[in-house]
């Protein structure tokens, strides 16, 4: 896999096109305990309900009416079909702290031709989130955790990383440093995403464990106000690499049970990376960027297609009147 920059520090995360491949088998289970995942199974999901409070506007005469609702996650990881024995290199965890937390990282797999675990980074930069959830000094914001992780992390390697911090109010803080991303669906349709970050393509910013890199300042950071009804979708660069925006929604709403949903979500992204003819949001940013097919193929006319292989982290959040 080619550097990019910056002497092997800053690395091409990206896998190859799809290739006819197997699937592994499914493994699924729940948790009600704030999750850390370090990708250990096939397949994981994860339902869980948290306790959020919205305010109506106030008034001396008139007392503050709080209703309350539910934030419920559901979450999925699919391991790369190469990576299957070893969880591949992707990582998540979910806290009911506040409103609640969710986060992804994705480890740069290009660490795999120095010898390095590219799992440990991302592994240990999230584990580090999660301690760091209620600091004092973090004050829920989630730059500042990023800052506060990454500092505390002393793997080699790189990842990409995306946190959503849900104050109780209904407010949802977000950092981003790279491709990992985030959607937000109201009334059927996606009303704001995320968008990635990168030196160019394959090369997108991450944090890392040398000096050349991304780090908390550069995080893309924004406010989103929440609803009852509205739903989240986070996930890595596996999904949305694979995934069309408009495949999200009704898939999605076909799912009462937001695990069933964030399942159903990583299949479809997991069908199209092994497909070699599907036209994929990354085969489509290829040609964009003047990526060509193989000879052979440019002979028989045909154009560049494919999903993207990757490890495909998935998490589904709804808010619901509890």
């Amino acid at each position: 896999m080619a550097v990019c920059e910056g002497e092997g520090v800053l690395r091409l995360k990206r896998e190859t096109m799809a290739i006819p491949m197997l699937r592994a088998a499914m493994i699924s289970h729940s948790q009600s305990q704030p999750l850390i995942h370090s990708i250990s199974a096939i397949y994981e999901t994860a339902k869980r309900r948290k306790r959020v409070v919205f305010s109506s506007s106030s008034s001396e005469l008139n007392p503050v009416i709080r209703s309350e609702v539910s934030f419920c996650v559901g979450t999925c990881l699919i391991p790369h079909p190469k990576k299957v024995n070893t969880g591949g290199e992707d990582a998540f965890f979910v806290s009911n702290y506040n409103g609640g937390v969710i986060a992804v990282a994705d480890g740069v797999s290009g660490w795999a031709e120095e010898d390095v675990d590219p799992s440990l980074f991302p592994r240990e930069l999230l584990a580090n989130a999660s301690n760091f959830v209620g600091d004092e000094e973090v004050n829920y914001d989630p730059q500042i955790l990023i800052r506060k992780a990454h500092a505390a992390t002393f793997s080699t390697g790189s990842a990409t990383v995306i946190v959503a911090m849900l104050e109780k109010n209904g407010t949802l803080k977000i950092a981003n440093v790279g491709d990992c991303g985030l959607r937000l669906i109201r009334n059927g349709h996606v009303v704001f995403s995320t968008s990635p970050q990168e030196h160019y393509f394959d090369c997108p910013f991450q944090l890392s464990s040398e000096r050349v890199g991304q780090t908390y300042l550069d995080a893309a950071v924004c406010n989103v106000e929440l609803i009852q009804g509205d739903t989240i979708v986070m996930g890595s660069d596996g999904l949305f690499d694979n995934v069309f925006d408009h495949e999200i929604v009704p898939t999605i709403v076909r799912y009462k049970d937001v695990a069933e949903a964030a399942k159903a979500l990583a299949n479809l992204a997991s069908s199209h990376a092994m497909d070699s003819n599907f036209d994929s949001p990354y085969s489509l940013e290829a040609r964009s960027r003047g990526f060509e097919p193989p000879l052979w193929k440019k002979i028989l006319g045909m154009k560049l297609t494919g999903g993207k292989l990757d490890d495909i982290t998935v998490i589904v959040g709804q808010i619901v009147s509890s």
